[in-house]
């Protein structure tokens, strides 16, 4: 799914405003019947529809359902997901489901961060009771419709299946919804089902985007054509923070099809009839950069100077007691450093973005994660209202935070270039172009001291994490970066269970600016943090002689829910059972997003083609407890995917720079997870009734902590830097 930080959710939460792209976006978190309140033009619409009783869902004479997605659909599943909230307190035939991606509009707003956006793994427990009530709404509408006709009260009707009922008496929703829009609103909020009664929530449902994908019939930005329509790549500069000083499009124009050149804020854009004739333009364009000040950057000597910088004490992210004196009286002290590099977020789908501006506005076409930012930063560069700009969000062909950029650069980009060529443009970037020219999950260096007792658990915790904010510099700085600490940089370690319930700790952060764009990245800081921590504590294990899973249990005794999903992946990965010669099995289990996630991974060593022994994950095994599992089928799908994606990272993605420029440009070098190397996984969910977390970005971050765990079991080599490799 898609990725902003879970602990941001206090912070928008303490705060009145959210900020984006130097804009201040004034808001109010929606009430339980703000559901029925939307903007002019949406009202407008949905009055158009036999049956609207809301922003969220229309019933047609066909006894059609449509919902109206709030959030972007990039493969989460929340198409299927969160139509069933409404499907369920509707009492819809769900064979009469279908959903579109809602416009921007207020109506749509995050109800914790109050824009319309989609990432934190938020979709489903965010819209949790929302959807449900406007469901229930619908539903109470129709009742009262199919009353009036019956000539019964209103508490004789029941509904089923799309269909009122009363004693011998029926009417489908469709026959009732030009009467029920003709009745005035019930007040909100409605009684909502008891989960005894749910028929659908809960139930695995199959997604209801698959057939569209399956056929080629799904529409993606990418896919977006129209009569006039041009296409433009652009030249960025090769380095971050350089700028065009001059140069000559002769060359390019002299390309057929190629329409025009032109400077945009962020370099020179070739416009042409088509992609190929733009990137051949782009190819044979001569331009002269000002590379600015990062044209030293080198991953090599950052890795130095983080170094250096953990030596030195840092902000203080959390700390009791004299963690000094504790380490000095421990019976046994461990000191461990590791590193992650910068990875790149490397959709399936490139970045592109359809812009269209006339008389009457501005539409955009794109894959979206933040239409709330996209809708006004190109109001700003077009000089119209908020509402004159139309924001049609497409399908997304994979997001994990790239598409959710507080700059919103890859739409203001287009804007611009479109505004500039006077016509319709579709801009696209290449892999080539992201991957050497977009935003990366940051580059992170930690060492820890932790001290054990005579019974080889943790008394002593001193723990320093190097790496840059992914807030600083941005519009939400100052409302997510307090006293020196950002949240995102080390959650899952100064509020992890092996560190926060010790007498003496310290946790220090320090947050280097580098020159290089840096953005939330699928698990956000638990992408690092959880492999940093989790080989940790298992170097702890072996230390104190302990089985990895018995001294999780003994360090994780007072936290239940870590418990139970730890449990349960090890009774079904057998854990302590004898494996074949040549495997390894290690553990890992995690909090993040408001879910708990414990996997076992088992990997055995392999040859590589140019020589030494690679790792191969045979099988992997996942426990999750993420509270109500509205579609079970959706969850195991989540961590599947958060675990195949995690394995890329885990054994091949690294980015490094050199001279200021990346080194990497696609998928050849910047590896990724392919179908071959893809283990057997096994999901398995924990029956819970606590509070709903997400499935988008859990599954990824104990993914690597988990291989490594196994290499160590296998080889007794302890790797502490990502991607894992084997000493030659």
């Amino acid at each position: 799914m898609n990725a902003v930080p879970s602990n941001s959710r206090r912070q928008f939460l303490k705060t009145g405003a959210l900020i984006g792209s130097g804009l201040v976006v004034g808001f109010v978190l929606p009430a339980a019947s703000r559901f029925a309140q939307a903007d002019p033009a949406t009202a407008a619409a949905a009055a158009a529809q036999p049956f609207a009783p809301n922003a969220f869902l229309r019933v047609g004479s066909d006894d059609s359902v449509t919902v109206l997605l709030s959030h972007s659909e990039m493969g989460q599943g929340i198409w299927t997901g969160l139509a069933m909230l409404i499907a369920e307190e509707l009492d819809a035939d769900w064979a009469t489901i279908k959903v579109e991606h809602a416009p921007a509009a207020q109506a749509y707003a995050h109800t914790a961060f109050g824009m319309q956006m989609t990432g934190g793994s938020t979709s489903t427990w965010s819209e949790f009771d929302r959807y449900r009530q406007a469901g229930a709404t619908a539903r109470a509408l129709l009742v009262a419709a199919a009353a009036q006709r019956f000539g019964v009260p209103v508490d004789q009707v029941r509904t089923e299946n799309g269909v009122a009922i009363a004693g011998d008496k029926r009417a489908r929703y469709g026959e009732l919804a030009l009467d029920a829009a003709k009745l005035p609103p019930p007040k909100a909020p409605l009684p909502l089902k008891d989960a005894k009664d749910w028929k659908i929530i809960g139930k695995s449902t199959k997604r209801l985007d698959g057939p569209e994908k399956i056929t080629g019939k799904a529409k993606f930005g990418m896919d977006v054509q129209f009569d006039g329509l041009l296409t433009a790549v652009v030249a960025r500069s090769p380095v971050f923070g350089g700028s065009v000083k001059s140069f000559d499009a002769s060359k390019a124009k002299a390309i057929a099809g190629v329409r025009d050149v032109v400077q945009v804020p962020s370099g020179v854009a070739v416009i042409a009839d088509h992609y190929w004739a733009a990137k051949q333009g782009r190819d044979a364009l001569v331009v002269d950069w000002d590379l600015g000040p990062n044209a030293g950057l080198d991953t090599v000597k950052l890795r130095e100077q983080f170094r250096a910088l953990a030596a030195t004490p840092g902000a203080v992210a959390g700390q009791a007691g004299d963690v000094k004196g504790a380490l000095a009286k421990a019976a046994k002290t461990l000191e461990a450093e590791y590193n992650v590099p910068y990875l790149a977020h490397s959709p399936m789908e490139p970045l592109n973005c359809t812009v269209k501006i006339d008389a009457d506005g501005c539409d955009v076409w794109t894959g979206t994660q933040f239409q709330t930012v996209d809708q006004k930063v190109a109001a700003q560069i077009t000089g119209l209202k908020p509402e004159q700009v139309r924001i049609h969000t497409m399908f997304l062909g994979g997001g994990f935070g790239r598409r959710a950029t507080p700059t919103s650069d890859f739409v203001t980009e287009a804007v611009h270039v479109a505004k500039a060529a006077g016509k319709p443009v579709k801009t696209v970037w290449s892999r080539e172009d992201d991957v050497r020219g977009g935003y990366y999950r940051p580059m992170y260096l930690q060492r820890a001291r932790i001290g054990l007792d005579a019974q080889g658990l943790p008394v002593a915790w001193e723990h320093v994490l190097v790496g840059q904010s992914i807030t600083a510099g941005t519009p939400f700085e100052p409302m997510m970066v307090k006293n020196g600490i950002d949240a995102t940089s080390v959650e899952g370690v100064a509020d992890s269970p092996y560190i926060a319930g010790l007498k003496d700790f310290r946790v220090d952060l320090h947050s280097p600016r580098t020159g290089i764009p840096v953005l939330w990245w699928r698990s956000v800081g638990h992408s690092y943090n959880a492999f940093v921590m989790e080989s940790l504590v298992d170097e702890l294990a072996y230390a104190a002689g302990k089985d990895p899973v018995e001294y999780r249990r003994a360090l994780l005794k007072d936290h239940p829910r870590h418990l139970a999903a730890l449990d349960l992946v090890a009774d079904k990965s057998r854990w302590g059972s004898k494996l074949e010669a040549g495997r390894g099995r290690g553990v890992a289990v995690h909090e993040s997003f408001g879910s708990y996630i414990a996997q076992v991974a088992e990997v055995s060593l392999v040859d590589q083609p140019g020589g030494g022994k690679g790792i191969r994950v045979h099988k992997f095994f996942c426990a999750i407890d993420c509270g109500i599992a509205v579609n079970p089928d959706g969850v195991h799908a989540q961590m599947e995917s958060g675990i195949n994606f995690g394995l890329g990272a885990a054994l091949h993605s690294a980015l490094s720079f050199k001279d200021g420029r990346v080194q990497e440009s696609n998928y050849h070098d910047y590896r990724v997870l392919r179908l071959d190397e893809a283990p057997q996984i096994e999901v398995h969910i924990v029956p819970s009734t606590e509070k709903m977390g997400g499935a988008g970005e859990p599954g990824t971050a104990p993914v690597a902590a988990a291989v490594a765990n196994a290499v160590y079991a296998l080889t007794q080599q302890r790797l502490r830097e990502l991607p894992l490799r084997l000493p030659a």
